[in-house]
């Protein structure tokens, strides 16, 4: 056992040494944090295009637990967050270890298992779709920083080991968690909305503790919420973009200080900003999502003065939006695809896919790749009408949203981890 402990060592320790500084899919939704290939790869035609559960993959790793976190990639190493039953706990009330997982990008070997939080077995229940480990990892630097929602939030070195943790901002939530952070200079930040706290947090990415924050005061009955904070930058000033019940909110990343708001009627947010045309686009959750187009140049409440448009056809609850020059396109969970104009609101077309949805759309030049939670792709090419390039099916569950690592396909079920390639001949 120990010459096999010191042997994966070896091999962890070597993978490290090879590590660049660049990371390849640094957090939910890419480098560009918002579903889009990098520039340079946009342009090659040689991303998968088709597979099942054997044809184009280069492997197939089982994972322990559960967890719909979307994998990460830097460098040779990808890293993602499982909870894992603890062992002799009951079936029907487990306790969960809250980890970090490290793969080897180029065999699938599973090189570390990271503890860094316990979950008894009185926490509070989770939706049916969600995970005890839901947030996605979030690398900047020689740092990953890993949130569990109300159970905590920890940082670790490239090689796993622990920096820090802080478990001491807990909250009864409400289904569970599922915000990723963000990371901006010295602040980590994310929103704690819960059961009846409506809030965003900073903390001090070097040490974990409390740098600011910043109540949403505003009326909400129902206060919880799951979106993914967005950093842009408006006229040399950087705002971060953090929806939740009843508002979104532009942030002075430094301070918390409010810079503008958006009042809207919804709840449960789930689907990160974007930004594209000077505009910032969100989704308002429930009951019926409605899509918004902000102008991010004022102050205040901007609610009467600053939105565009508004859409109320075929918005997602859960899956985020991408841009595509001056479309905004989209799928519904349940399964209608769909573009509307940028500047205008306008439907330029709808398509039905068919199956649910949850994971967020990735777009690779013009192509859109759209995951089902039943594990099938549909790709689509994106012009004045849309037409099916493939679908694929893997035969289960998925509701992580599908990453790249260099022009591989990382898509994550609710038992394995995928890297799916093309063929040399079809590249």
């Amino acid at each position: 056992m120990w010459f096999l402990f010191r042997t994966s060592l070896g091999l962890c320790l070597s993978l490290f040494a090879c590590l660049t500084m660049a990371a390849d899919w640094p957090e939910f939704r890419g480098p560009s944090a918002q579903g889009l290939a990098a520039q340079g790869l946009a342009a090659k035609t040689n991303v998968p295009l088709h597979w099942s559960q054997t044809e184009n993959v280069v492997w197939r790793t089982e994972l322990a637990g559960q967890g719909w976190s979307s994998p990460i990639v830097i460098g040779k190493l990808i890293y993602l967050t499982a909870a894992i039953p603890q062992a002799g706990s009951e079936p029907d009330k487990p306790a969960f270890d809250l980890t970090l997982l490290i793969v080897n990008a180029d065999s699938g070997q599973l090189i570390r298992t990271v503890k860094l939080f316990s979950e008894a077995p009185a926490a509070p229940a989770i939706h049916q779709k969600n995970s005890h480990a839901s947030p996605t990892p979030t690398c900047v630097g020689e740092r990953i920083y890993l949130h569990f929602g109300h159970q905590g939030t920890a940082c670790t070195d490239l090689q796993g080991n622990v920096l820090w943790r802080n478990d001491r901002l807990s909250y009864p939530p409400v289904h569970g968690n599922g915000g990723s952070p963000v990371v901006v200079d010295d602040a980590l930040i994310f929103s704690r909305d819960g059961a009846d706290n409506s809030e965003v947090t900073a903390l001090d990415n070097t040490s974990g503790e409390i740098k600011w924050q910043r109540e949403r005061a505003v009326a909400a009955d129902k206060k919880f919420s799951f979106a993914t904070p967005l950093l842009i930058e408006v006229a040399g000033r950087r705002q971060l973009i953090i929806p939740g019940s009843n508002v979104v909110q532009s942030l002075d990343p430094k301070t918390g200080e409010e810079i503008w708001r958006v009042i809207y009627d919804g709840y449960s947010v789930i689907p990160r900003p974007i930004y594209a045309n000077g505009l910032v686009y969100i989704s308002t959750g429930y009951n019926r999502p409605s899509l918004l187009a902000i102008d991010p140049t004022g102050s205040g409440d901007v609610t009467s003065t600053h939105l565009r448009w508004q859409s109320d056809t075929n918005v997602p609850h859960t899956p985020s939006l991408v841009a595509f020059g001056e479309q905004i396109l989209m799928v519904s969970d349940k399964g209608i695809a769909s573009s509307v104009d940028a500047l205008t609101g306008q439907e330029n077309w709808k398509e039905r896919i068919g199956g649910n949805f949850s994971a967020s759309p990735l777009l690779i030049g013009d192509r859109l790749y759209l995951l089902s939670e039943e594990g099938e792709m549909t790709i689509l090419q994106i012009g004045a009408q849309p037409s099916v390039l493939a679908k694929n099916k893997l035969g289960e569950r998925c509701l992580a949203s599908p990453a790249l690592i260099g022009s591989d396909l990382l898509i994550r079920s609710a038992t394995a981890l995928y890297r799916i390639t093309n063929p040399p001949a079809a590249q």
